[in-house]
């Protein structure tokens, strides 16, 4: 099968999302200029460099309640900072709620009982009990090509491990099992690893 995505796949789901997986997922903390706080899931996410270590997620589509965006980019906009949650299976169902479209303003640490923990570089919160948390400083957010579509850009200010998931003094997905975004409603967890040495090693 082939298809130009301008002509549609004339498959009844977009097979896209499904194409290009898994993906991790940064569940993004921000706080709003007021106060207010904001956590949500995006699985356009990844690591884009090692030095100084710099992260990437974007965000497609809007709120009614938002000039154009979602209120994780409205906020880092405002603020300049935003922390990178890891999500780990064991908190899939809480990810799952905080990914509803609640109004602005609404508190989705509260919304989905998650414990809220003061980062360390940054003014703002992150997942107490994640795995793994990155504060980040706002370095570029970019217009993408179609409405609404940014790709928002950070650099990694400070980087929390929970400590059961260093062992052997090396982190350990092993140890909680990272959610990963598939297609449709799909979702993995990484439950084994493998090594590869490389050609030049």
């Amino acid at each position: 099968m082939f298809y130009r995505p301008e002509d549609g796949h004339g498959l009844p789901h977009n097979p896209f999302n499904a194409i290009v997986t898994p993906r991790p997922i940064g569940w993004i903390s921000t706080k709003a200029a007021d106060g207010t706080e904001n956590l949500a899931p995006y699985s356009f996410f990844n690591a884009v460099a090692y030095t100084p270590p710099q992260v990437m997620f974007a965000s497609t589509g809007a709120k009614s309640d938002q000039e154009g965006t979602k209120d994780s980019v409205a906020n880092i906009r405002d603020t300049g900072v935003f922390c990178v949650n890891i999500v780990e299976y064991g908190m899939r169902d809480a990810m799952n709620v905080s990914s509803a479209g609640f109004e602005k303003g609404i508190d989705e640490f509260e919304r989905a009982g998650l414990e809220r923990t003061t980062c360390d570089t940054i003014e703002c919160s992150r997942v107490g009990g994640a795995p793994a948390s990155l504060e980040c400083r706002l370095t570029q957010i970019i217009d993408l090509e179609g409405d609404a579509n940014f790709l928002v850009l950070g650099e990694v200010t400070g980087i929390h491990m929970r400590d059961d998931c260093i062992v052997d003094g090396r982190f350990d997905v092993l140890q909680f099992q990272p959610l990963s975004r598939l297609g449709y409603r799909d979702y993995a967890r990484v439950t084994d690893v493998f090594s590869l040495a490389r050609p030049d090693d």
